[in-house]
């Protein structure tokens, strides 16, 4: 719908509440360039303005959308995106988010958290206890072509990606680099492509399904641009071990969220 039907509970025009969509949209950009999650940002903010959850959350794919694209081209500019790989990963990424979307609504969401949750303590748990994985990498396990585990694997991620999106880069992380071998910066370049391959597929079931808000969400796509030019800059230029410690911080915050420890965010 290029209009939503849904009643703001403020005025979406006004000076203030751009400036807080775009600045909400530059945030998701740098976080989930770096890690994963970030689009809980927006989930959050679209749902306090009124929107429904599932309108929310095909809505929040378009500045994922153009924060993907933006981050890509940086990281290919830069030489650090292995396109071949990451369009090999991509099509069963691609294929399960496709399914996750058609079944978003078919799962009870307070299970659905809570599994997730304790999903990423055990993803916490080995990136402090096993940091060189994560910074050098393990280029033995770098192959030209995706075994069939990591195709399995990836078709189960694009499920999830499909499903709730939020997080799903943190996913993607843990399959690049301790099962594929790559460092945390080569990591984040062939994520960020495989999420800019699947989403479109995973946004326009939501379209058809008339769950998007193109207004609210091309606002806040302006700042999840910006954010994913900073990000993919910064991810190069820090290099890994900078990058695990964003990844270690979204990880404690997401996790403190989905167990009920505060109550602001999605």
């Amino acid at each position: 719908m290029l209009l939503s039907h849904v009643a703001y509970t403020v005025d979406i025009f006004s000076w203030w509440m751009i400036l807080l969509l775009i600045f909400a949209g530059f945030l998701v950009g740098i976080i989930n360039t770096f890690a994963g999650s970030g689009s809980a940002i927006t989930y959050t903010v679209y749902m306090m303005l009124g929107l429904p959850a599932t309108l929310a959350n095909g809505t929040l794919r378009i500045t994922v959308l153009l924060q993907t694209l933006a981050a890509s081209f940086t990281f290919f500019r830069k030489n650090v995106l292995e396109l071949k790989k990451a369009l090999l990963l991509g099509i069963p990424t691609v294929i399960g988010s496709v399914v996750g979307a058609e079944i978003a609504v078919n799962i009870d969401e307070r299970l659905f958290q809570k599994i997730l949750g304790f999903a990423m303590l055990l993803m916490l748990f080995f990136v402090l206890r096993k940091p060189d994985a994560w910074i050098k990498g393990k280029a033995h396990k770098i192959k030209p072509k995706p075994t069939f585990l990591q195709v399995i694997i990836f078709f189960l991620i694009g499920m999830y990606g499909g499903f709730l999106h939020i997080g799903v880069g943190i996913f993607l992380l843990a399959g690049l680099v301790l099962n594929a071998g790559y460092d945390l910066v080569k990591a984040n370049a062939i994520k960020v492509f495989i999420v800019l391959m699947y989403n479109p597929f995973a946004l326009a079931v939501y379209i058809l399904s008339g769950e998007v808000d193109f207004v609210l969400g091309s606002i806040t796509a302006i700042g999840g641009l910006l954010g994913g030019f900073v990000a993919s800059h910064m991810a190069v230029k820090k290099g890994a071990g900078f990058a695990r410690w964003i990844l270690i911080i979204v990880l404690v915050f997401f996790i403190g969220k989905l167990f009920g420890l505060y109550s602001f965010a999605f």
